[in-house]
């Protein structure tokens, strides 16, 4: 071992940390791993998930490395749960993982184990990224990738150059408290998902990479392996829009006080006055508008679509809170009879208490879409005059 993989082996045992490797049918390329790995340390953790190569045999020359054998094909994820497990229960704190497939360098740990160190909370992700502009990256890899960072951005609002890479430094006491569901790739995705929204921070890092396909052996089945990523994120976004983004609303809310909330992350914002004022347009637009229930998913993907203040246009979608529900219903109510120029009859008292039960919906409809559009004009003018006179005094302040 050089000095240099020795100081690196110590840093290694110092900051707990091993390296987990998943295999499956990878006989071609799976000793030189092993055996770049060991240059560096022999904190090793393999999961054989069911190869039926010549994976075992070749395995045997490792004996005195710790090793898991599946008698049947589990899938990446259950390979990964399976080795965080094991890594825990023997006191590591951090966990790097690293295909066997031979498209990663074992020579990279080392940046891994620089950035942990740098590190000051320990409590980060680390993703490699690869250059997947670079010659002999399959195509499918490259889409596949785009596809995951833009769902990825929209989950958690952190953009990433690399979302997929196997290649990662895991900080297991955060591992160890996350419910993981998924059982195949998938769960790459849904382990870096559920750790940003526990407020850990989740980076890359450049790494190398190799895509020889004379002796690589991919598993990832495009349609099948597509299908279960897409339905994973569809439900991610779901739990976003409906509770990851208004708890951490919620919570920002209670961390700073309202009043100290408003003047930071509504006044304080670097946005510009006319985007801060779209953005209250927009919340009010949909707040006021006949989308009930849809609200919220639609008030956060059309403020990311539109590159507006997300914070602001959810706070003000909130217009259509269940008191003021049965007010918005009759002032839409009268407003689309005078639209349509029409007179029809219904009782406030009985809307009131059945508000959803609406004969009219014509007018309905017509008044409450009239209601959105005012509301949006007159709250987004208001809206921008104030944030306008704000920056002015802001300015005016710092200068005195």
């Amino acid at each position: 071992m050089s000095l240099n993989n020795e100081l690196i082996n110590n840093k290694i045992s110092q900051l707990h940390v091993c390296v987990i490797i998943p295999t499956y049918n990878n006989q071609h390329t799976l000793k030189r791993v092993l055996d770049g790995v060991l240059e560096l340390t022999n904190n090793i953790i393999i999961v054989n998930d069911g190869s039926t190569d010549g994976t075992s045999n070749i395995l045997k020359e490792y004996q005195h490395l710790q090793q898991f054998h599946f008698p049947e094909n589990r899938g990446k994820g259950v390979a990964l749960k399976e080795g965080f497990k094991h890594a825990i229960s023997l006191d590591y704190q951090f966990a790097i993982t690293i295909d066997s497939d031979g498209q990663h360098f074992p020579n990279d740990i080392p940046h891994f184990i620089n950035a942990l160190e740098q590190n000051e909370t320990k409590d980060i992700l680390i993703i490699g990224s690869r250059n997947m502009e670079q010659e002999g990256v399959p195509g499918k890899s490259s889409f596949g990738n785009k596809f995951s960072n833009f769902w990825f951005w929209i989950e958690t609002g952190i953009k990433l150059k690399d979302t997929q890479s196997g290649f990662r430094l895991y900080p297991l006491n955060v591992i160890k408290n996350l419910k993981l569901y998924t059982t195949k790739f998938e769960l790459e995705i849904e382990v870096i998902v559920k750790t940003a929204w526990k407020d850990v921070e989740v980076k890359n890092m450049p790494i190398q990479v190799l895509y020889d396909e004379s002796e690589r052996v991919s598993h990832f089945r495009p349609f099948k392996d597509f299908t279960r990523i897409s339905i994973l994120n569809t439900w991610l976004v779901f739990l976003t829009f409906i509770y990851y983004f208004p708890r951490r609303l919620i919570r920002n809310i209670k961390k700073k006080g309202l009043k100290r909330f408003l003047a930071e992350d509504l006044l304080g914002s670097n946005d510009s006055p006319k985007k801060k004022a779209l953005s209250i347009a927009l919340g009010v637009f949909i707040g006021f508008s006949p989308l009930w229930g849809l609200q919220t998913i639609l008030v956060i993907s059309l403020a990311i679509f539109l590159k507006l203040n997300k914070t602001i246009a959810f706070a003000f979608s909130n217009v259509s809170l269940p008191p003021f529900i049965p007010f918005i219903v009759i002032a839409s109510l009268e407003l689309g009879q005078l639209v349509l120029g029409e007179k029809i009859s219904y009782s406030i008292e009985e809307m009131m208490e059945n508000f959803e039960a609406i004969e009219h919906l014509k007018t309905y409809l017509v008044g409450s879409f009239t209601l959105a559009i005012i509301g949006a004009a007159v709250f987004g003018s208001i809206g921008y005059f104030f944030f306008t006179f704000f920056n002015k005094k802001h300015v005016a302040l710092k200068n005195d």
